[in-house]
């Protein structure tokens, strides 16, 4: 089967596609076709090294966590799935292996793909969905009533962030530019501020809770919009503890976890149709390099994916 490889820590040159054995199966664990895989920030940094310390690799590597598939095989202890089931799954980021042509996860990161949704649309699902979940409803415990700002409105976390946060009842503002602020309208944000003419600092105040998404200055200026005793959840980096307790907040850092009941749940809102799926642009598995230095640029919409 074809995979995107990486031989040792580098940079996005540095990605061969190659032929390979199609892996295996363990007890616990299934094959599955690979049909269509998400590119995430996650993926440059793991080619990069930037995330040794988290997340050492073992090379060769196959990249990518990500994906939507066709249930191949299953293991012993695995028999929940079965040969043609649709389903969405991540990958664990040390294992990798999603860009590719089949993939092996474990069972308890799999859920049944939204009815739906084309396997192409449910394969922009497991991260995303799932770090805007955990974030808000799990880590800043976001409550109907509450007033919410999403940083980065239009893209993949954000346009799934705005729907949960509307979904639950919130208050919801978003930042945004360019065309992204229609379409973040369109999910559901009550206000939408654009970045490159305003300054959101200067027009929020007594905010419940901020999801960030783009860290640096942005996540710094955040803290000033907080009510006291509001909470930062970052998706990028670590908050400052110091600027969390002078504005009397609470601030954390949300390093996503693949739950598969939450899985389940986010496949649940789709079929509901309470979901919307945003899909930016599809590369071939042979660009994976091109996909993800696209992704790199920051003005995306929604998701990338990738089709082997």
């Amino acid at each position: 089967m074809k995979a995107a490889r990486l031989h040792a820590y580098g940079d996005l040159a540095d990605i061969e596609i190659e032929n390979i054995e199609k892996p295996e199966p363990g007890p616990d664990e299934v094959l599955i076709r690979v049909v269509s895989v998400s590119v995430n920030p996650l993926d440059r940094k793991l080619v990069q090294g930037i995330l040794d310390d988290f997340f050492p690799l073992s090379f060769p590597y196959t990249l990518g966590t990500d994906f939507a598939g066709i249930v191949e095989r299953s293991g012993p202890l695995a028999t929940r799935w079965h040969p043609g089931d649709q389903v969405i799954a991540r990958a664990n980021p040390v294992q990798g292996g999603a860009f590719a042509e089949y993939a092996v996860v474990p069972a308890t990161h799999i859920a049944s793909a939204p009815a739906n949704l084309t396997l192409e649309e449910a394969s922009a699902l497991p991260t995303v969905a799932g770090t805007a979940w955990q974030a808000l409803m799990e880590v800043a415990n976001l409550r109907s009533g509450q007033t919410v700002l999403i940083h980065a409105g239009a893209g993949g976390v954000g346009s799934i962030a705005v729907q949960l946060a509307r979904i639950a009842g919130a208050r919801v503002i978003a930042t945004a530019s360019s065309s992204g602020i229609d379409l973040v309208r369109q999910l559901g944000a009550d206000h939408v501020i654009n970045y490159q003419v305003e300054d959101f600092s200067d027009r929020l105040q007594d905010v419940d809770v901020v999801l960030d998404t783009v860290g640096g200055d942005t996540q710094q200026k955040s803290f000033a919009v907080l009510r006291p005793g509001g909470f930062l959840a970052s998706i990028v980096s670590p908050p400052n503890k110091a600027l969390a307790k002078a504005h009397d907040v609470t601030a954390s850092y949300v390093f996503h976890e693949t739950v598969g009941t939450r899985l389940h749940l986010i496949a649940g809102l789709c079929e509901a149709g309470s979901l919307q799926v945003i899909i930016d642009r599809k590369f071939p598995l042979v660009e994976t390099g091109a996909a993800m230095a696209y992704l790199a640029e920051g003005h995306t919409k929604g998701k990338v994916l990738l089709v082997p």
